[in-house]
């Protein structure tokens, strides 16, 4: 049996761990992957070690996986003869779909598309609240309790023609520029990925990565944590970009350099929102915790709450087209990964 072809009702098993299931997987789900295949019984494999794990793995085709899912390496593939497919219900797969997998052929789908969503519009709305210094005029009021007219504020602050550069057309990116285009916001777009006019269709003007930091009031960076990004924001970029100018951060904190972001914020050169940093989280002693230019949040803007529940439809979507042998509407390519998180 090719990977293209399941058996009416694939044998199915959930692979992730016991916190991750408990947020994902109600009732309604469970029913929904039932429906649609033969879905072993909980508990969830979330060690491939145990008899338990082995004599699931044995018979399954088709492994519904999440956070804390353990690597998929040659060995455990030996002990899973019929496995063909893999459907994640997060984002990122790089932790636990391995080499072996895709030289064995498995085909693979992840929920990155429905978890762009929630964290381009946490972008979204920083960016905006960024634009009239929602964060800082509000700790103003709350000590002064008293407030003027308003007609003292710089010119610098609102979001009428701001211009707004997005680093990266990834996934996440894309789905900003989609949000921000109705604004009455300049859009800038770098990513030497995309060609220019593919850029302008998006909405955007295309810009060097120079351009991009000096041109912008905000930088927004979507660029996926690869070797080659790892400080690609370097202290040369934070230094070019324009005074009072604002880091928002919704990707992964070791692209940033941390140490020339945190110069920079503590002397008053620029603003940030950081939803993640490297490291993460940063010690209780550092002094960005007391900066009053920077707002921290908890990596925060992906899927929580009621927003797992669009990850969770996703993935039975998907599950629902590969048993009947339609293929994924959300393939991971083997081909891409160069270029995904």
């Amino acid at each position: 049996m090719s990977a293209t072809t399941p058996s009416a009702r694939p044998r199915a098993a959930v692979a992730m761990s016991q916190q991750a299931a408990t947020a994902l997987l109600e009732p309604e789900t469970l029913a929904a992957l039932a429906a649609v295949c033969d879905l072993q019984a909980l508990p969830v494999l979330d060690d491939f070690d145990t008899a338990h794990a082995r004599a699931a793995l044995a018979d399954v085709e088709l492994l519904v996986t999440g956070w804390g899912c353990p690597p998929l390496d040659a060995g455990v593939l030996a002990a899973a003869p019929g496995l063909r497919a893999v459907v994640h219900t997060a984002g990122s797969v790089r932790h636990h779909i391995t080499d072996a997998c895709w030289d064995r052929g498995i085909e693979v789908s992840s929920a990155a598309a429905a978890n762009a969503l929630p964290v381009a519009e946490y972008t979204v709305a920083m960016i905006l609240l960024s634009g009239k210094r929602v964060v800082e005029r509000a700790r103003a009021y709350r000590g002064a309790r008293t407030r003027d007219e308003g007609f003292g504020i710089p010119r610098s602050d609102g979001n009428y023609r701001r211009t707004v550069g997005v680093l990266s057309a990834s996934t996440i990116g894309r789905r900003v520029l989609d949000l921000l285009r109705p604004y009455d916001l300049q859009l800038l777009l770098h990513d030497p990925y995309v060609t220019d006019e593919e850029v302008r269709t998006l909405g955007a003007r295309p810009v060097g990565l120079a351009e991009l930091f000096t041109a912008s009031d905000v930088v927004s960076v979507h660029t996926p944590l690869l070797p080659e990004t790892e400080g690609l924001v370097s202290r040369g970029l934070l230094t070019s970009m324009r005074q009072n100018a604002v880091l928002v951060n919704t990707a992964r904190g070791a692209i940033v350099d941390q140490s020339a972001l945190t110069d920079l914020l503590l002397t008053d050169r620029l603003r940030a929102v950081l939803d993640v940093t490297d490291p993460e989280v940063l010690p209780s002693d550092h002094p960005l915790w007391e900066c009053d230019n920077v707002l921290i949040t908890p990596h925060l803007a992906g899927s929580q709450g009621n927003e797992w529940r669009r990850l969770t439809d996703l993935t039975v979507g998907e599950v629902t087209r590969w048993a009947q042998g339609h293929g994924f509407a959300h393939p991971v390519l083997r081909t891409r990964l160069p270029f995904m998180a």
